[in-house]
Order: structure tokens, then C-alpha cells, then sequence
């Protein structure tokens, strides 16, 4: 399918950091050089199942479903989303009604009593994100206090008996936004096989409260607002990760067509390198216009997640986020999980 008159449908989610990214070019904020971009705003599983159709030009996908698009796309070299050191959770129903004081540093929560439960994505205060612009140098100083202590356990501060993690979790239905999402591949690289029911990722919260499900999968904001909706972490898969690997865990980039002429690839990749760092140096009209997109979340909160997610690794994957590009691949199909390796190809 050749684009008509210079035309590309562009994919993204309906979600704060990709508005944010792709604001430069929704607003012509930059030079499109005579291309035009028909946006198309769907949710991550819908986008990623148009991936493996070859549906969209460009495309925001899962790092997962790259796996099974990569005959008909190349990853752009820029547009991740890397946690680095933080990334989904799994959460669970707060057995309190009062909101949880921030976490203190053990690294057991409690089946039967509340205990503490926070963590760097969340505080007493309504779940705000406890980073500031620069939210690397931030996390990475919180984390120290605490993140080193394994989350191997959940069990009763005051002596009860402990229950492996792994092993509660195993034993709950667990309500996941999507197969194809790269937070489903990591918590199969750190459960195993587990049961679960497919839920869209912003009805997860209700799924548990419901009864559907004991346990959830959380993907975007609700990583920040999990706390002020009731709820308590169990294990967040970025930091089990990058405590695993040393790397940052790799959930989503964008994708460009393998069947676009190579000079035109190259240009739209430029076009959104440029979008990217316009985002960048504009962020505070950029954030503004990802307000509408910003579920839950107030201008302060909604800049803290972007924060999180558009930062150094969205600029350029770099060696450290294609090497963990590649583990993640790797271990998935070592513990049979993707049926076949995947060659990794960048439209550079």
C-alpha cells in the first residue's frame, strides 16, 4: 500500500507522552516537508494488532508486538518509552480504605494488615510521582533507599508467616491490558505462566474492584494514580528488572514502514526526531497540549509522567536501549515466549 500524494497515517495512543511527542507535527510546529500525517488515536492493543496487518505508515507499537511486525516494520531509532528502573506494577486491592503511607524502605507488604506499601510512583498525597524535571537524577537517589531490598516476600511486618510472591500471584487471576503489551511479556519473564483476563488497560482498576480479577497489570498513568484509587503495589516489573539485568526495561517505540522508499524513510524519521525534540524544548506548551489526554491527572502529575516516559532514551534507543532492546527479546525466547529470535532492525 504506497501512500497517495505524499499522505501517512501516523498511530499513537491517546496518552499524555505520545501527545506530547507528537505535538510538533499535530500543531505544524515544525517542517513536515510537504508531507502530511492523518493521526489516528488508538489504544495500544488496537494499534498493535494493526501493526501485524501492516495497517499504519508509522506507528507507536509495544516493544512485544514488534516482535511479531518486524517483517513489516523497522523500529525508529528515536520515540521509546524506557523505564528505567520503574515501569508497570502489579497492584492489588488496598486492604484499608485509608490511603497508604509512603513506602519506608521493607520490602514486604502485608496479606492480612496494612503496611506500608509505596513506592518512587506514588505518595500519601493523592499518588503524585515524588521527581522533579530531572527525574532521573531523582529516582535514582530514592531508589537507593530502598529498591536494593528484594521484593521476594509479601507477608506481616509483626511475624506472620511470609508467602512468596511469586507464588500469591500465581495463585490470583491477574487483569492485563493487552497480550501483546510489553508489561504482559515482563511479568511472564518474572511469573511465569499465570492466570489472567484480558481487560482494556483503563478498566483494570474496576476489573479488581469488581471481583473479575485479585490482582492487575498497570500500564500508564495509573502507575502514578494507583495509590489515591485504593490500591498497593505488589512488584513493579522495571525495577525487578533493571535490578535483574542492570537495564532499562524497553515497553514501547514507534515504527515506520519497511515498503516506504528509503529516502522518504529517512526523512520521516527526521520529522519525528524533530518532533521529539521540539516536544523537548518546548515543554511546557507541549505538556499543555497533552492535558486532554492526561486521564486523572492534574498539568503537575501529567508532566511527571511524561517525565518518565519522553526523556534521553526517547531522543535515541543509544547502546543501552538497544542491548536491552535484544535481552528482553532473548530471554523471552529462551523461556518460550516468542517462538522465534527476532532480528532487531533500525530504519536509521
Amino acid at each position: 500500500m504506497s501512500p497517495e500524494r505524499n499522505v501517512f497515517t501516523l498511530g499513537h495512543s491517546p496518552d499524555p507522552d505520545d501527545a506530547f511527542m507528537f505535538y510538533a507535527m499535530a500543531e505544524n510546529k515544525i517542517d513536515l516537508r510537504g508531507y502530511r500525517f492523518e493521526h489516528r488515536l488508538e489504544d495500544i492493543q488496537a494499534l498493535n494488532e494493526r501493526a501485524l496487518r501492516g495497517e499504519l505508515h508509522i506507528s507507536a507499537i509495544s516493544i512485544h508486538a514488534y516482535a511479531y511486525a518486524a517483517d513489516k516494520y523497522a523500529l525508529l531509532p528515536c520515540g521509546a518509552s524506557m523505564g528505567d528502573g520503574y515501569g508497570p506494577i502489579v497492584v492489588r486491592k488496598h486492604p484499608t480504605s485509608n490511603p497508604p503511607p509512603p513506602w519506608t524502605g521493607s520490602a514486604v507488604v502485608s496479606i492480612q494488615h496494612p503496611t506500608p506499601n509505596e513506592d518512587v510512583a506514588g505518595s500519601a498525597s493523592g499518588g503524585q510521582f515524588l521527581g522533579s524535571e530531572n527525574t532521573h537524577s531523582h529516582l535514582d537517589a530514592t531508589r537507593r533507599s530502598w529498591a536494593i531490598q528484594p521484593i521476594e516476600t509479601i507477608g506481616c511486618p509483626s511475624g506472620a508467616e511470609e508467602i512468596d510472591v511469586r507464588e500469591w500471584l500465581r495463585s490470583c487471576v491477574i487483569a492485563v491490558p493487552g497480550r501483546m503489551t510489553s508489561a504482559f511479556l515482563a511479568l511472564q519473564l518474572y511469573l511465569g505462566d499465570f492466570k489472567h483476563v484480558v481487560v482494556p488497560f483503563d478498566q483494570i482498576f474496576d476489573a479488581i474492584k469488581g471481583g473479575r480479577a485479585e490482582a492487575g497489570l498497570i500500564i500508564h498513568e495509573g502507575q502514578l494514580t494507583y495509590a489515591q484509587s485504593g490500591f498497593q503495589k505488589i512488584v513493579d516489573l522495571g525495577e525487578w528488572w533493571k535490578r535483574e539485568t542492570g537495564l532499562p526495561l524497553p515497553l514501547g517505540g514507534n515504527v515506520l514502514r519497511k515498503d516506504i522508499p528509503p529516502a522518504v524513510r529517512h526523512e520521516l524519521l527526521e520529522i519525528v526526531r524533530q518532533s521529539i525534540d521540539y516536544g523537548l524544548a518546548h515543554r511546557a506548551e507541549a505538556v499543555r497540549h497533552s492535558l486532554p489526554y492526561a486521564r486523572d491527572m492534574n498539568a503537575e502529575l501529567a508532566g511527571k509522567f511524561i517525565g518518565m516516559y519522553v526523556n534521553d532514551y526517547t531522543r535515541d534507543y543509544g547502546k543501552t536501549g538497544r542491548a536491552a532492546i535484544r535481552k528482553f527479546f532473548g530471554d523471552a525466547y529462551d523461556a518460550g515466549y516468542i517462538d522465534n529470535p527476532v532480528e532487531v532492525e533500525f530504519a536509521d
